[in-house]
């Protein structure tokens, strides 16, 4: 199960990495910072696990995990190779699905990589770069389906499908857009597009909008944008999930309660993406050990007990 965290150059987006898996990602004010992609494996947080372990006293408790991978960030032209375009989209296509960090706050001390702060000028940036690419997966299929034609009528039914994603992509929306049959599913397996891939957009905002972040106007932009997509949005400080993410369990309570927050916004981040890729977590308990195993959503209890486990 890996999480691709992706988003331009200077918006929060290593930062964020870091205090999610506290690996400690290289972070600098300067484009490009990060070329191979980081990558943390992180506990779901599961208060049901926490208090069967008050319960079990187990030997050991298990949670759930999920693999972050922060990836280079992307500019205008990545689908062409500019920037680090080629490895953007090579690592993107490795990834089961995508957070994408947008940057909602000022601050003249931190570069923009196009001079100033427009949430959605980013969003579009990088979702028409993603969005080009599949284009270009698109009409290789549809080469090679044309070819077929010719000695099956039957790909016809094929050509019609895939041009139908072509015209939706051709008019800036993603594919993800588009509601699909299981016939149309299975014709989708081998494609890998990048825009069907689940996504969470995180709007990075600084502490002063944070008392207000539901009705900041950068926010908001970025959560009409989502809706066009079924998509969620979590405003989010990275700043101060840092300080957060390097405190001690008692004091972290502390500032949580100082700022009006029941939990961190990366505990919200990280159950999001445990969710955006349709899992939930099946609980065991016992002396020996208490553990979240990793299921479906839909699973039946009977099924999830006898695999103990699923493989994504």
């Amino acid at each position: 199960m890996k999480i691709g965290i992706v988003g331009l150059p200077n918006v929060g987006k290593s930062t964020m990495f870091n205090a999610i898996t506290k690996a400690g990602a290289e972070c600098a004010n300067y484009p490009f910072c990060t070329i191979e992609p980081n990558i943390g494996v992180v506990p779901v947080p599961d208060e049901r696990l926490d208090n069967l372990t008050k319960m079990y006293h187990p030997q050991k408790t298990t949670h759930a995990v999920i693999e972050f991978v922060d990836i280079a960030g992307l500019v205008k032209g990545a689908s062409k190779g500019e920037g680090l375009g080629n490895k953007f989209l090579s690592h993107i296509r490795e990834v089961d699905s995508i957070v994408e960090v947008v940057r909602c706050f000022d601050d003249p001390n931190v570069v923009h990589v196009d001079g100033n702060i427009n949430p959605l000028r980013d969003i579009e940036t990088i979702n028409l770069e993603l969005i080009f690419a599949d284009i270009e997966t698109i009409d290789k299929r549809l080469e090679r389906a044309k070819k077929q034609l010719k000695s099956d009528k039957k790909i016809q039914v094929e050509i019609d499908f895939f041009e139908k994603i072509r015209k939706t992509l051709e008019q800036g929306k993603s594919a993800r857009t588009l509601e699909f049959s299981e016939e149309e599913k299975e014709l989708l397996k081998d494609t890998y597009l990048l825009t069907l891939k689940p996504i969470l957009y995180i709007a990075n905002i600084s502490e002063e909008q944070l008392e207000n972040a539901k009705n900041d106007v950068n926010v908001l932009k970025v959560k009409e944008y989502a809706k066009g997509e079924g998509a969620s949005v979590i405003p989010l400080c990275v700043k101060i999930e840092e300080e957060l993410a390097g405190l001690e369990e008692q004091d972290k309570i502390e500032m949580l309660d100082a700022l009006g927050l029941e939990e961190s916004g990366l505990d919200k981040v990280i159950k999001a993406s445990y969710d955006l890729l349709g899992l939930m977590s099946f609980l065991t308990a016992g002396e020996p050990e208490v553990r979240a195993w990793t299921i479906k959503k839909g699973t039946k209890a009977p099924n999830a007990a006898r695999k103990n486990s699923y493989r994504y």
